[in-house]
């Protein structure tokens, strides 16, 4: 009867449930349970604990844990087929592959939410990889990004506006220079004022790309919800993060090492010159002090890396950077 009702129940299409046993399972409250088994019937995992019997698979001697969250990634950048970011002219096709391959790369190194900030593409990717289609992690995505520049306070909230109406899951705010530039704040009190009140009328979180103190200090008095890089972050701008109660994102393990690493592919393409490599040398030394600095002061710092073509499926390096510092 048992038998009969199961054949039923596959036939009517219900999931079965899926079990999964590992010497080692970190089950994402600060546990780790010996020879653990993790459940998991359609895409809802129902049960993580110790029991005995067969399994679906048995993993041996691996550690198991929920998927790791990636906060700032650049899925879209890509190196050309012939090894140079921002090559011209590639051929049919060659994009899209590089950034599914990125998507990918991504997943398979354990990633399986990540936040993409400044690509107006992100959104049929999103559904392709939501659908099945495409191999990769959950994707949130800001759908464009924000330049102030001369825009008044009132255009800036329509572009808000027009970014929710298109799916957005976040606002990309540039409220400074790229380090490359000298990171100076490039955007005024006002635009930004304008910029986060409206992303907290639509129901969006602003992301702010900030540099130095004055920027990040003028996004956290706007209300944005979360500040990227801040490379030369001092104790003003700790402490009005720590009293904002934001979200601040360093990229201490990945951006800057992958860049310098990844150099002859960089060099010559847009503002990426001898001068630009030389300002992130001198800044990478200083990421671990402004890290532990935050966390010393009860900052709360998601995990984000920034990645960019030549990183991609190697996120954990933050992780690994941060255990160390």
């Amino acid at each position: 009867a048992a038998t009969a009702a199961e054949a039923q129940t596959t036939q009517r299409g219900a999931p079965q449930p899926i079990t999964i046993r590992a010497a080692r399972v970190l089950d994402g409250r600060g546990a780790a349970i010996t020879n653990g088994v993790i459940e998991v019937t359609g895409s809802k995992i129902t049960a993580v604990d110790q029991r005995s019997g067969p399994v679906t698979h048995d993993l041996g001697d691996v550690t198991l844990m929920p998927g790791m969250i990636d906060v700032h990634v650049h899925l879209n950048w890509y190196l050309g087929p012939n090894g140079k970011f921002g090559e011209p002219n590639v051929p049919a096709g060659f994009e899209m592959d590089a950034i599914i391959e990125n998507a990918r790369r991504t997943l398979m190194a354990g990633f399986t939410t990540v936040q993409s900030l400044g690509w107006a593409g992100d959104k049929p990717l999103r559904e392709a990889i939501a659908a099945g289609v495409v191999p990769g992690p959950r994707l949130l995505s800001s759908l464009g990004q924000i330049q102030p520049r001369n825009q008044t306070p009132e255009q800036l909230r329509d572009r808000v506006r027009e970014l929710k109406t298109a799916g957005a899951d976040a606002v990309k705010i540039f409220a400074s220079g790229s380090l490359r530039d000298g990171g100076k704040m490039s955007a005024t009190k006002d635009q930004l004022d304008a910029l986060c009140a409206e992303g907290a009328a639509q129901g969006l979180r602003t992301v702010v790309h900030a540099h130095d103190s004055q920027s990040i200090v003028t996004a956290v008095n706007a209300g944005c919800s979360q500040i990227e890089h801040g490379v030369f972050a001092d104790a003003a701008a700790i402490k009005a993060m720590k009293d904002g109660n934001v979200f601040f994102d360093p990229n201490i393990g990945l951006i800057l090492q992958n860049y310098l690493e990844q150099k002859e592919h960089y060099l010559g393409s847009g503002n990426f010159d001898e001068a630009g490599f030389a300002f992130m040398e001198k800044a990478l030394p200083t990421l671990a002090g402004i890290f532990r600095s935050a966390r010393a002061a009860g900052v709360r710092m998601p995990l984000g890396t920034d990645a960019v073509a030549g990183g991609h499926g190697q996120n954990a390096r933050e992780a690994i950077a941060r255990v160390k510092d």
